[in-house]
């Protein structure tokens, strides 16, 4: 509840390909392609090799359709591009590709991710028999079949197709159940051909989901239909990665604050026209191939308008050297198929969601005390505003400082008109990226973020369950960021609203709907829910019994973390006007008792995700030092407000421009480092 004195305003203000020594086995059975005949058959046994890392379970290729097995020569034989393969489940599956890798060769199949805990090392299976077939001329494209697309639109699909990744709503008939199964390639209204990943029936109707981007359902959704295409070719993939070119793309031609010829300043990143042709090549996993001859892999893609970002893995890209004129090469498209040896660092999108018990990094006991760093939440009453005049993000300085001092837990504000600057509409890609870099500085110093939606439980002034603000829209936005971090490491938590005041009753309401909005995406990590009457510990009971009158709130499986702020001055703003007055050692201890008691009578945890004291109040940061013994005691987590960038001379900000003692911090270092036998976050 402190003030922002730089805005003037209240505080409103992937995968390597290395040597796969990988038990388990296939068994291959022929599937002749069109106009091709049978030459040989062969009859060979193989095993799935043994080996488990961060990029193989069991032997079996942890984010795309592949598993590998010893390069023998019965193996070379039978192992060829376009056989079907048996796996353990009793699925089939067609070999797109084989690759030697010294004494293994690593096999990849069309269609989904495989489970290496099913069909992985060590299941022993045999190889069936073989058919090798000679080579046909061309490839053939049949269509057949064809269904309607639904015709619905809601927030999650427009005209029957996700807005979020490539899918589709069709009517659940035989023909339909029979025709669009996994490894199926499905034509769309503009032509494009997709494999198809996934398949769900839903009552009378099922959901088939494509590989690559998402698909814009006002070009190929209803009233257009759906195709099946069957394409056969017996054309063998080559045994080793290629690097011709697939596609090339002009980048676009614009400079600014963010971009440099087309190149994100800062992060490795590029922009270019969102036409069918880059849609199609420019994918999660795809090489491109840069001006200089570098080969980058492509982490993640985001449709901005007529127009597409594109991120990659590695160092920011000199736009100077490398962007327009310059030209953009896709030399590997296939996310199931890697194709260089040589990338050893799986992308931070596809690293596993971490256990939701906020661990540190050294003994596994969560983290007590942390900093709010602010910045991304400043200017409020300018919306959007400008990046870099009336906001910033912090710089990875502040996190590597912090996680130095051992208070690697950050609260980091950001503004939802921000990150998505229009209601129920994508993320802004410009905004995301920052957010995203955010975390990426985190994951480096090895600090955990919790996201915190700093708008007072409103959108461009409005308040959310008003009608020009619903609740779902409130709702959906968390799912979209969500449906965007749920994967990288370094994210502890979901803050859903900072300080929530005024709210006409509706906060318990709103908060179930983005609480269990996020639960559809991410079931791990915690969610942090603010209390009403602006989140104050002292007030807490009296404002927020219909916070848990749903059940779904008070389930401890549910892995939901109440937030309260605490501010020790008169009017508990936290804008200390009075610089005379003292304070009794206990006073904020006193303050967040009734939010404790209250977390302890009904069993629930807690989190004080902001308190601050100023610097020219010894009496006030001894008050500090015995509320922190009180939260530690209780298993308590706290945020301290408030660290991080343009907060000038502020009083109660660890970092201040004349980079003066913070006579605070000793006192925040003394807790973080303090023993406990926290297990999890309490007092639960």
């Amino acid at each position: 509840m402190s003030t922002n004195l730089f805005s003037g305003a209240r505080k409103a203000l992937v995968a390597s390909i290395a040597a796969a020594v990988l038990l388990g086995g296939v068994t291959v059975v022929t599937t002749p392609y069109a106009a091709a005949s049978t030459v040989a058959a062969v009859s060979v046994s193989a095993k799935i090799n043994a080996f488990t890392n961060t990029d193989w379970l069991n032997g079996v290729w942890r984010t795309g359709a592949g598993f590998s097995i010893p390069a023998t020569s019965a193996n070379r034989t039978a192992f060829v591009a376009g056989v079907s393969v048996r796996l353990a489940d009793g699925q089939v599956r067609k070999v797109s590709r084989a690759q030697i890798v010294g004494s293994n060769m690593s096999i990849f199949l069309e269609g989904a991710k495989l489970d290496g805990n099913k069909v992985g090392a060590p299941q022993v299976v045999t190889i069936g028999s073989t058919a090798v077939t000679a080579p046909v001329t061309s490839p053939t494209t049949v269509a057949a079949h064809s269904t309607s697309i639904n015709a619905f639109t809601n927030t999650d699909w427009l005209n029957g197709v996700w807005r979020k990744s490539p899918g589709f709503s069709i009517p659940a008939s035989a023909a339909n159940k029979a025709a669009f199964k996994v490894g199926a390639s499905a034509k769309m209204a503009n032509g494009q051909v997709r494999k198809v990943t996934q398949v769900q029936v839903v009552g009378a109707n099922m959901s088939v989901y494509l590989e690559g981007a998402a698909v814009n359902g006002s070009v190929v959704g209803a009233p257009n239909k759906l195709s099946l295409a069957t394409t056969s070719t017996t054309s063998p993939a080559p045994t080793a990665p290629t690097t011709s070119v697939i596609a090339t793309s002009n980048l676009n031609n614009y400079t600014n604050t963010h971009w440099l010829n087309g190149m994100f300043r800062t992060a490795a990143g590029f922009s270019i026209q969102a036409s069918s042709t880059n849609v199609a090549a420019f994918k999660a996993g795809a090489l491109v191939k840069l001006a200089d001859g570098q080969t980058r892999k492509v982490l993640r893609t985001q449709l901005v308008g007529s127009n597409m970002s594109v991120f990659l893995d590695g160092a920011v890209i000199n736009g100077t050297t490398l962007g327009y004129p310059k030209t953009i090469s896709v030399v590997s498209t296939s996310t199931s198929t890697p194709s260089s040896p040589a990338l050893t660092t799986p992308p931070v999108e596809a690293a596993p969601a971490p256990a939701p018990t906020a661990p540190d990094t050294t003994n596994g006991k969560p983290l007590l005390v942390g900093v709010n760093l602010s910045g991304a939440g400043f200017g409020p009453s300018v919306v959007p505003g400008k990046h870099g005049t009336n906001y910033t993000y912090p710089a990875e300085s502040y996190y590597k400082k912090y996680s130095d001092l051992g208070m690697p837990l950050v609260r980091l504000p950001f503004l939802w008109e921000r990150i998505q600057p229009k209601l129920n509409s994508p993320l802004n890609a410009e905004e995301f990226a920052r957010l995203k870099q955010s975390l990426d500085f985190a994951q480096k110093h090895n600090v955990k973020v919790i996201l915190d939606l700093h708008n007072y439980y409103r959108y461009y002034g409005k308040l959310i369950g008003s009608n020009e603000v619903p609740i779902s829209s409130f709702a959906a936005v968390w799912k979209q960021i969500v449906q965007q971090v749920v994967n990288h490491p370094a994210v502890e938590g979901y803050g859903l609203m900072n300080e929530p005041h005024s709210t006409n009753g509706l906060w318990p309401q709103a908060a179930l709907a983005a609480a269990q909005a996020i639960r559809t995406v991410d079931s791990q990590r915690w969610i942090y829910v603010a209390g009403d009457r602006w989140s104050s510990a002292f007030h807490w009971p009296h404002y927020n019994t219909q916070l848990i009158t749903n059940p779904w709130m008070r389930d401890p499986k549910n892995n939901l973390v109440y937030e309260a702020h605490m501010y020790v001055d008169k009017d508990f703003s936290g804008n200390y006007f009075d610089q005379t007055a003292q304070y009794d050692p206990m006073i904020g201890v006193n303050r967040v008792k009734p939010f404790v008691d209250w977390l302890k009578k009904n069993k629930l945890r807690g989190y004080i995700g902001e308190h601050g004291v100023p610097d020219f109040s010894p009496s006030a940061i001894v008050a500090t030092d015995n509320l922190l013994s009180y939260l530690r005691q209780n298993c308590i987590p706290s945020t301290y407000w408030a660290a991080g960038p343009w907060w000038g001379e502020y009083s109660m900000s660890l970092d201040v421009k004349s980079g003066k003692y913070r006579p605070q911090l000793p006192v925040l270092q003394k807790h973080a480092k303090a023993a406990h036998s926290c297990t999890s976050v309490g007092p639960l």
